[in-house]
């Protein structure tokens, strides 16, 4: 039997009014300051991001982490470890959560768990995909 359709879903109407928002208040600003075309969309295959979610929830465990979470962060290469020497906009996973009975175990407000590895190295479109 299917699981039932998560509860954090948005329609496809909702997410093209999400981009092209982001689009109209925030791409043409950060494009004039940097001087180019950033990134704005990033994307790994649902294997890469299954593997790494294995591996968090793996490595929380032994922590005495239960509940861990993923949070989702901007960030900008430097120019010099550009391949196309710009300095593009990348986004990359970290993992949060508290071992059991610390404040913030399983709440958005959880902090970031810093003995496990961040993930990155997502594909983006030049220029970007619009949805």
């Amino acid at each position: 039997m299917a699981k039932k359709r998560p509860e954090k879903c948005i329609s496809v109407e909702e997410a093209k009014v999400l981009q092209d928002t982001w689009c109209c208040t925030r791409t043409p600003e950060i494009d004039r300051c940097i001087g180019f075309e950033d990134h704005r969309e990033f994307w790994w295959s649902l294997d890469e991001l299954m593997d790494y979610l294995k591996y968090v929830k793996r490595k929380s465990r032994k922590q005495g982490i239960h509940d861990p979470g993923i949070r989702l962060y901007f960030g900008a290469y430097p120019k010099e470890q550009c391949k196309m020497g710009k300095g593009y906009a990348t986004a990359f996973f970290a993992p949060t959560g508290s071992p059991v009975g610390e404040q913030g175990k399983g709440l958005d407000n959880a902090p970031n768990n810093y003995n496990i590895e961040a993930y990155n190295q997502g594909g983006s479109g030049n220029p970007p995909f619009e949805y």
